[in-house]
């Protein structure tokens, strides 16, 4: 089992839910390879087998926000639902796109040979949890709310390009898009169908309102585990779902346990109170490496942070908006220590980033630009447009002080530090920064997908497919979609547009280097560094060699998760 990328408490990357925003310490870049083996050893170094039973608690700092897919855009919600919701299709480890025993379709969707249409055939034997059948109503109707600007999906962006949606049986559903969409086998790929049912009579702008995915109770799902308890800021609780339609899990129960911060993450690993910390913090690691009973598993991951400028007047005094010159945002980006936070606070697991591909990915052709840490630069670049100091060192422009407030989730030591380092990089060419730390959850909904900020430091887990238009395009601020900082560059939108327009991957690479050396230009973001997946796993967590986690995609923390077991479980239910 495998779904969506999405925002993590960096700030998604992605999501089809391509993007999602990212609240702990997962990301990309070069480090060890992720941990070898067959099935898990246990502590005395025996190979368990395969049993029912017991209860697996995974650690986190941060709680969910629903895990309706419709509204979901950030890492912790995305994590929760894909253990209860089943999607379409699966990925392999090489992020190819397949039929499993626990995707909902019986084979690959048919592709006409325009590229234009899509059709897809389910099994007959999935079922929500109220018994109900999942039928080609359900997969219809998800689309149709995707694309509907009055929903307010932030994942529009993936499905504003479906023309039509046809139920051609109970069983099959044919897609025609109004334009070639190279991505589009991965959002269906991704999809998670909701149960057409249980909104019958509620019209696409109160979808939001409902306790769909914020009520367990009221949250209809289709996958291996049920949602049955949330205590808000503590945990989050699965239970096997008895009507399950694909291979029975072993694990009985999932808790999803959060803790304040992550010193505290680092000490219930280390005291047995979790058995998973899918994020483990750089300044944390050595003190879980070497310890019997843990295993720590490290891989590049489809994550980055970034310094992301609002560019809406209305969220500062006045509506002066002080970075809407290109020359001060590459002012901001020269005066930026990004090197040094790769080697100081990453400690080499990670790599700087220059624009929004991965380094290494097939889209990125190195044409970002490299902003080397250059103080007297970005004072030169300062001066030029028009900034002066003022009498307490601050610079002034046309009577405004330079300073801003850098909003960053409280508990994410790593990006406590950025933080730090950005505020005083930027003192030293005379800045101000004001750093406020929020909740992550809170803060994605009241302040993130709103677009309510001044700068933001967080980070994306990005999609399968390195289309960001739903990110940095025009078309897509609040509600619909995840520009959150309304940046607008015309030129660039219509970039995004010719680099979905075609599948050809060489013609597409060539699109997406002029993206990556414009955006890198025009920085609606001061791209920071990708940093590697590192996880934590006790030796109670066992699975077969084709069912460990996969880091280099997204969630690949839990992959196949509903085929590992507990090795001290006691027969289940």
């Amino acid at each position: 089992m495998l779904r969506k990328a999405r925002l993590g408490t960096a700030l998604a990357l992605l999501l089809v839910v391509a993007l999602v925003l990212v609240a702990c310490g997962q990301g990309g870049g070069q480090g060890p390879a992720q941990g070898e083996g067959g099935q898990q050893q246990s502590a005395e170094g025996e190979q368990s087998r395969p049993q029912k039973g017991g209860t697996l608690t995974v650690g986190t700092f941060s709680d969910i926000i629903t895990i309706n897919p419709l509204f979901i855009d950030d890492v912790p919600s995305q994590e929760v639902a894909n253990l209860v919701l089943a999607s379409l299709y699966d990925v392999d480890p090489q992020a190819n796109v397949i039929v499993s025993d626990t995707s909902l379709a019986a084979e690959l969707p048919q592709i006409s040979e325009d590229g234009l249409s899509y059709t897809v055939k389910l099994k007959d034997t999935p079922k929500w949890t109220d018994g109900r059948p999942v039928t080609a109503e359900d997969v219809a109707w998800t689309i149709e709310m995707y694309a509907n600007p009055e929903v307010g999906s932030p994942a529009i962006a993936s499905f504003d390009k479906v023309d039509k949606v046809e139920v051609v049986d109970p069983q099959t559903v044919r897609v025609t898009l109004k334009q070639v969409y190279a991505p589009f086998l991965y959002t269906l790929a991704e999809l998670q169908p909701l149960p057409k049912h249980v909104f019958e009579g509620v019209a696409p702008k109160d979808l939001q309102k409902q306790p769909y995915g914020t009520d367990p109770s009221k949250t209809v799902t289709n996958g291996p585990w049920k949602w049955t308890e949330w205590t808000q800021k503590q945990y989050v609780t699965l239970e096997r779902n008895e009507n399950y339609w694909g291979p029975e899990p072993y694990i009985d129960r999932v808790v999803f346990k959060i803790y304040a911060d992550q010193n505290t993450l680092a000490q219930a690993m280390l005291n047995r109170e979790i058995d998973i910390l899918p994020g483990v913090d750089v300044k944390t690691l050595p003190a879980l490496q070497g310890q019997s009973g843990i295993q720590i598993v490290e891989a590049p991951g489809p994550v980055y942070d970034y310094l992301g400028f609002n560019f809406k007047p209305e969220n500062f005094p006045d509506g002066f908006v002080p970075w809407a010159s290109q020359k001060t945002r590459q002012a901001i980006a020269y005066a930026i220590n990004r090197q040094g936070m790769v080697d100081s606070i990453l400690k080499g697991h990670g790599q700087l980033l220059n624009g929004p591909f991965l380094p290494g990915s097939w889209a990125d052709a190195g044409t970002a630009v490299n902003y080397e840490y250059n103080v007297e630069k970005a004072k030169q670049l300062l001066a030029e447009d028009g900034w002066q100091p003022g009498p307490d060192g601050i610079l002034q422009k046309d009577g405004r002080k330079f300073e801003f407030t850098l909003q960053t989730n409280a508990g994410n030591e790593r990006r406590e530090q950025v933080a730090a380092v950005i505020q005083q990089n930027l003192k030293d060419v005379g800045i101000k920064v004001n750093i406020e730390t929020l909740d992550f959850s809170s803060w994605v909904e009241n302040y993130i997908l709103p677009g309510k900020f001044q700068a933001i430091l967080i980070g994306w887990r990005l999609a399968l497919d390195p289309d960001a238009e739903s990110i940095f395009s025009s078309k897509y601020v609040p509600p619909n979609g995840q520009n959150a900082g309304w940046y607008k560059n015309e030129q660039i939108d219509q970039l995004w547009v010719e680099g979905y327009s075609t599948t050809d991957q060489e013609e597409r690479k060539q699109v997406y280097a002029e993206i990556a050396r414009l955006i890198s230009q025009d920085l609606p973001y001061v791209f920071l560094y990708t940093q590697n997946v590192i996880a934590a796993y006790s030796d109670r967590v066992q699975w077969q060699e084709a069912d460990k986690p996969v880091l280099t995609l997204p969630d690949g923390w839990q992959y196949n998760m509903e085929k590992w077991w507990l090795s001290d479980a006691q027969g289940g239910q």
